[in-house]
C-alpha cells in the first residue's frame, strides 16, 4: 500500500488558515468543553435565566471569554465555508460571489455579538 506525503497549503495566507484551523479547533474543543460543563452542571441548565447571564457578565473576564468562543467558533466556521467552497466551485465568479457574502455575513454576526457582549447592563 503506498503511502502519499499530506497536502500542504499553497502561499502564505493558505498556510496560516491551515495552521489556524488546527489551532482554533483545539482551543474552541476546551472552551466548549468548559462552557458547556459550567452551564449545564455547574449551574444547571434549569437555573439558567437572565439574572444567572447578567451577573456572569458582571465581571469583564466572562464578557471577554464569551467574546473569544464567539469569534474563534464564527471564524473557524467561516475558515471553514471558505475552504470549501475553494475546493468544490469550479466557476470563480460565483465563488468571488459566495465568498463576499459570506465575509459580509461574518463581519456582520461578529459585530453584532460584540456590540451585544459590549452593551450589556
Amino acid at each position: 500500500m503506498a503511502s502519499y506525503p499530506a497536502a500542504r497549503p499553497a502561499g502564505r495566507f493558505e498556510t496560516y488558515s491551515w495552521l489556524f484551523m488546527r489551532v482554533s479547533g483545539i482551543v474552541l474543543l476546551c472552551m466548549a468543553v468548559f462552557h458547556l460543563l459550567l452551564m449545564h452542571y455547574a449551574i444547571g441548565v434549569e437555573n439558567l435565566n437572565f439574572e444567572v447571564v447578567a451577573a456572569r457578565w458582571q465581571s469583564p473576564w466572562w464578557r471577554l471569554y464569551d467574546f473569544f468562543l464567539l469569534a474563534f467558533a464564527l471564524t473557524h466556521g467561516m475558515n471553514g465555508a471558505r475552504i470549501l467552497m475553494d475546493e468544490y466551485m469550479r466557476a470563480s465568479g460565483w465563488r468571488l460571489f459566495l465568498k463576499t457574502v459570506l465575509s459580509l455575513l461574518y463581519f456582520t454576526l461578529v459585530v453584532m455579538g460584540a456590540w451585544v457582549i459590549v452593551t450589556f447592563n
